[in-house]
């Protein structure tokens, strides 16, 4: 039977999103508020809030108020989480990778002629 986990699964679907993903990026470099964290897209305040409710529930995000002004920081553990799944095959495709080397690195280092009836200029 396949373990699925629920936050990993809220984390990918927040993240699946290019705009979310690009607030993500946004708040990798520091805490924001939602006026800042709008800014670079052009919507409007109540679609990023709708964002952020996304990313906030999959816990990538927290908000706090401060007066009239909503700050947004990163929240590192769901990010910690995806990173640890993916880590796992990693594994698996540098395997992949260095068999392909050590395959293309046996083959013949000569290019073969392209055939000459496969020329698209001499079709017209």
């Amino acid at each position: 039977m396949v373990k699925y986990s629920r936050g990993l699964d809220a984390t990918f679907q927040a993240l699946a999103d290019p705009t979310r993903r690009a607030i993500v990026s946004a708040l990798a470099r520091g805490q924001a508020s939602v006026t800042e964290l709008a800014r670079p897209h052009r919507m409007s305040l109540p679609a990023v809030m709708k964002h952020l409710s996304v990313l906030e529930k999959a816990g990538l995000v927290t908000q706090r108020k401060f007066g009239r002004t909503r700050r947004c920081r990163l929240a590192a553990r769901p990010l910690k989480k995806a990173v640890a799944w993916i880590s796992q095959y990693r594994a698996f495709w540098e395997t992949q990778f260095d068999a392909l080397d050590r395959y293309l690195a046996q083959q013949p280092a000569e290019i073969p002629e392209w055939p000459q009836n496969n020329d698209p200029q001499k079709r017209r």
